[in-house]
């Protein structure tokens, strides 16, 4: 990764407690000399959701936010799932998987990356293993919580359905005052 200012601000966000992993600084900065800085305007797409061929990469976002949409089949128009901003990240799955994009991911502002390609990585684990496992387990960690995060929102969206239902039921039962 070129730029003094962005190598270091990466391997800064890289060892934040809410990103992929905890490492060391020099693991960080191991990690970061294999990504790619990138900018991006506003509304670039970055990501896009049921693209198959362009998958293997991830982006740890430096600066900006990143709005992450998902197009639903029933609805015609995308739903904005969530809005990253500084240390997150997006496309861990796919660079993982090789799989269809899951999600669109546009920049919502101006932003800057840190991009981290399939290539690297693969080069990244001979010259460095314990990082790169690291790595890895760290990916692995936040692929697992997403099916846990889904189905406690399943868990609030049910229990919503259920409430209304009964407001429903409560009004269908009410005899009309009108009359």
């Amino acid at each position: 990764m070129s730029g003094s200012s962005s190598t270091h601000e990466a391997t800064r966000l890289l060892r934040a407690p809410t990103v992929l992993m905890q490492p060391s600084e020099a693991e960080a900065l191991t990690v970061v000399s294999f990504t790619t800085p990138r900018r991006f305007a506003r509304g670039s797409t970055i990501i896009r959701q049921g693209e198959a061929t362009d998958t293997g990469f991830m982006v740890l976002v430096l600066s900006g936010e990143i709005t992450v949409e998902n197009l639903i089949a029933r609805r015609g128009n995308p739903v904005t799932v969530n809005v990253l901003g500084p240390r997150s990240r997006m496309g861990e799955m796919a660079l993982v998987d090789g799989a269809a994009r899951s999600a669109t991911g546009t920049a919502s502002t101006p932003m800057q990356g840190a991009v981290l390609v399939r290539t690297a990585l693969e080069a990244l684990i001979p010259e460095q293993p314990a990082t790169a496992a690291k790595l890895m387990t760290a990916v692995a960690r936040r692929l697992a919580e997403r099916p846990r995060d889904s189905v406690h929102k399943q868990r609030i969206d049910s229990k919503r359905v259920q409430s209304m239902h009964g407001e429903l039921d409560a009004l269908m039962t009410t005899p009309d005052r009108r009359r």
